[in-house]
């Protein structure tokens, strides 16, 4: 076989071989498009039918009761904060067909100062729209913080299993000193100022800090107690275990005068407002936000945060 036959059979060869090559690269190419438009149209699908559930109507002309969730730990950070429980809780007021609001606990507490906020809206927002009462419906749990937000409502209501109370204030932490000590870790801190180093779990615990942060914990679970006395008023039967961090089932806590009655929210929307329609304004967050946890990105989240979410020592918690 001669050379030039040779050469030819590679340039044959070479150009079959560029031309799939090529071919290749478009197949991929339209697949990589056909992709990529099967996702856009999966996520506007996904709005337009997430959509209509994601925020309510607030030009809604039916006469209606307005509906806030407080669901879960009370936190800045959390779903329970008191920016999107606020945000929802005017917005219910705001809604001109809205004859009544209710919130809707079910929250084992959280951050005093986030319970504080949310009940100082609602005692503002009651004093604005004085002929708009506010029911507080406590569903599983309705603890610490949670309870705090509800003694701010006109009327409590809860199922006779509910849990309720929990007035009290707890603050706790760990100490690793003794570990320290077992495997030869010197802790060594310098600061300004004698007491910044408070209630560092790697230090010896000192009885004038034990003192100093018991009188804080007193101050704030005064504080909730005279907000819960504010709300309740003489409904409440006053005794020595009221205020000590007890929690009651339903049931008792309407004996104790914690809550009005027992019932749902469409209970109290049917039988003690009397409109049959909720209109759920709980604050959600964007509707690309709500999207994507209904996707189930939320999951992935979370698993992350519980991952590097930690404890600070010496935070106070309604509990």
């Amino acid at each position: 076989m001669s050379e030039e036959n040779l050469t030819q059979k590679q340039w044959s060869l070479l150009e079959k071989l560029l031309l799939e090559q090529t071919a290749e690269q478009k197949k991929t190419r339209r697949w990589g498009v056909f992709f990529k438009v099967l996702v856009f149209v999966y996520i506007f699908a996904g709005l337009a039918v997430l959509y209509p559930r994601i925020q309510p109507s607030l030009s809604v002309g039916e006469e209606h009761v307005a509906l806030v969730r407080v669901d879960g730990v009370i936190a800045a950070d959390k779903p329970a904060s008191a920016n999107k429980i606020v945000t929802g809780l005017r917005r219910a007021f705001e809604a001109e067909s809205s004859k009544a609001v209710i919130v809707a606990i079910n929250s084992p507490g959280g951050s005093p100062v986030q319970s504080g906020y949310v009940y100082d809206e609602i005692v503002r927002l009651r004093e604005l729209y004085p002929d708009k009462p506010v029911y507080a419906v406590i569903a599983d749990l309705g603890a610490s913080g949670g309870y705090y937000i509800a003694s701010a409502a006109d009327e409590i209501y809860a199922n006779r299993a509910s849990l309720v109370g929990s007035i009290g204030v707890v603050s706790a932490g760990f100490g690793f000193v003794g570990l320290m000590d077992k495997i030869g870790v010197d802790r060594r801190t310098y600061t300004a100022g004698r007491n910044k180093s408070l209630l560092d779990p790697f230090q010896p615990p000192k009885a004038e800090d034990k003192v100093f942060w018991q009188q804080v914990l007193d101050t704030t679970h005064g504080q909730f107690v005279a907000a819960v006395k504010q709300g309740r008023g003489d409904r409440l039967v006053v005794s020595d275990d009221l205020f000590t961090g007890l929690i009651w089932s339903g049931e008792q806590a309407l004996s104790l005068g914690l809550i009005d009655g027992l019932g749902s929210s469409g209970y109290v929307a049917r039988d003690v407002v009397g409109f049959e329609e909720i209109v759920d304004y709980s604050d959600k967050g964007s509707p690309f936000a709500q999207l994507l946890s209904g996707l189930g990105m939320s999951v992935g989240l979370g698993m992350a945060e519980a991952m590097v979410e930690s404890s600070q020592y010496g935070g106070l918690q309604l509990r």
